[in-house]
């Protein structure tokens, strides 16, 4: 195990279902409210018997009940004409953002009459945003402040340093703050580790990703850009970071991954004045140039790389896109950018590796690549949540078969099972694959801090994550593409990480975490592959 034992580091952290408090690691403590929680148990994605959270009491004491499975309900199809288990997972990913937002509302004394604040499970496709939930169109004018980055100047959202949430906001969105034993509240303290950059990276970001506007008390927000960015300047690699405009995806480019209707519903909606996409998805004015620029970002940096400008390439962009499927956006996704990217790249006959370690399933990736054998895809996720796929037997179809690796993790997992996962599946995978391109969908909401999910990880395990992957290809041809990560903390704290191995530079924030869930479920899913003959 690397790192320090998850049990012995958090002794002074609260536990919820049954594994360490996520602000547990390296901590001192002071007042602040209290939050516990319960766990039910049932069977994972590969079979082993993994926690699901039922109910935690609410900042004010109230008992906030989670989504709960009947055995039916979990062992439904989630894939193919099975749609049952699907939509199950979609009402728990609605019941949580209304219960988030309803909340907040109610701290703030806004109970947004006339529809304000109403969820949008409740509205029709291509409904208009109401203009409250829009914030009074804040974006760039409203709520943002200069973010730097080199010579480069990102107008972007200050707010998520200057702002001092209410009660509720402040629980939900400030993971490292949340409650300790004895209604304590715990900071972290750790020094990372800096040596000066040996390579160039190219940063690729642009000013109109705060003009997606997502309303408030939506996890996807503009001022996870900010965190991005602070986190670019906090891993102090700035000799190493070369800035890069994207420029945006041609309909052409959209039109290897998307379907033509697809695209069309998405500029029509957005044209309308924006809306409501799915239940938890929204397009404003702003989103069409901001999703061209998200889709054609990775095009645009994979072309600089090629030009020899560069030995890596990270992609800060926003709307994220691993949901967005063929034929339907998604899970705060528009259009699939790292599949963008991967069907260029394979259409020109390069084999392609995308690893996403974001805490959701890819499952938009994974469609369209599921029956491509010149295209990898790996996924660790937790099991169960949203979207509901990427079983362990989700493996590809037809000629694609062994190109789909899934390892979904239970709640709690941490990053010594996340190595294991690497160093016993997804590295031996990759290395018979032989990739000449590599893509990871870095999303950073398996943080332990990350207000809607539940994993143990902490941002010194997305760089050993991440320095791990990076070796399986030559230095010039590894892309990394943002996707989610919804505390901002987590989230600076996780891209300087990365941004720092991509450098060839070490910056840890945190020390990597061990100890806690998924090692059984590794155990699973190197069964599976090995039965199969893959392994």
């Amino acid at each position: 195990m690397h790192g320090e034992p998850l049990e012995e580091a958090a002794t002074s952290a609260a536990t919820r279902d049954g594994v360490a408090d996520r602000g547990g690691i390296g901590v001192e403590c002071e007042a602040g409210p209290v939050m516990g929680g319960g766990a039910a148990r049932f069977p994972d994605a590969s079979g082993v018997e993994a926690p699901l959270r039922t109910e935690r009491s609410g900042v004010d004491g109230r008992s906030e009940v989670e989504v709960v499975w009947s055995t039916a309900e979990r062992r439904a199809p989630m894939c193919g004409a099975g749609e049952f288990g699907l939509v199950q997972v979609e009402l728990q990913q609605d019941e949580l953002l209304d219960r988030r937002e309803a909340d907040a509302l109610e701290a703030t004394g806004d109970l947004g009459g006339d529809g304000a604040g109403a969820h949008v499970a409740n509205a029709p496709l291509g409904e208009s945003v109401d203009p409250a939930l829009q914030g009074g169109r804040l974006g760039r004018a409203g709520v943002v402040d200069g973010h730097e980055l080199g010579g480069v100047r990102a107008t972007g959202p200050a707010a998520h340093a200057r702002v001092v949430p209410t009660a509720a906001q402040h629980v939900r969105s400030s993971g490292r703050q949340r409650p300790g034993p004895g209604g304590r509240r715990c900071v972290r303290h750790w020094a990372p580790t800096v040596a000066s950059a040996a390579v160039t990276v190219l940063f690729a970001t642009h000013e109109a990703f705060f003009d997606h506007l997502t309303g408030p008390f939506h996890p996807e927000r503009p001022e996870r850009l900010g965190a991005v960015i602070d986190g670019a300047r906090a891993a102090e690699v700035a000799d190493a970071l070369r800035p890069l405009e994207p420029e945006p995806a041609t309909r052409a480019d959209l039109a290897r991954v998307h379907a033509d209707a697809h695209i069309d519903a998405i500029d029509r909606i957005i044209a309308a004045g924006g809306g409501r996409i799915d239940p938890d998805t929204v397009a404003s004015p702003g989103s069409w140039h901001a999703a061209l620029l998200a889709a054609g970002a990775g095009l645009t940096a994979v072309r600089a790389l090629e030009r020899g400008e560069g030995e890596a390439a990270f992609c800060a962009v926003r709307p994220p896109g691993h949901h967005a499927t063929p034929t339907q956006s998604m899970g705060f996704c528009l259009f699939s950018n790292v599949a963008v990217v991967a069907a260029e790249l394979a259409e020109r006959g390069e084999r392609v590796a995308i690893v996403d370690y974001d805490a959701h399933h890819g499952n938009g990736t994974q469609d369209a690549f599921y029956t491509d054998s010149r295209v990898l895809y790996v996924s660790l996720h937790q099991w169960p949540l949203y979207p509901g796929t990427g079983a362990a037997r989700e493996m590809g179809d037809g000629p694609g078969f062994g190109t789909t690796v899934n390892v979904p993790m239970p709640p709690g997992s941490t990053g010594d099972a996340y190595l294991a996962a690497l160093d016993r599946v997804v590295l031996p995978v990759m290395a018979e694959f032989a990739p000449s391109w590599l893509i990871v969908s870095a999303g950073f909401d398996g943080h332990r801090a990350d207000p809607i999910t539940d994993l143990g990880l902490s941002s010194g395990d997305y760089a050993l994550m991440t320095r791990r992957v990076l070796e399986l290809v030559p230095a010039g041809r590894r892309l990394v593409m943002l996707e989610g990560g919804y505390d901002l903390e987590a989230l600076r704290d996780s891209t300087a990480a990365v941004l720092a191995e991509l450098a060839g530079v070490e910056h840890l924030p945190e020390p990597p975490t061990s100890g806690g869930a998924g090692h059984p479920a590794v155990d699973a899913v190197q069964r599976r592959w090995a039965e199969a003959g893959l392994l």
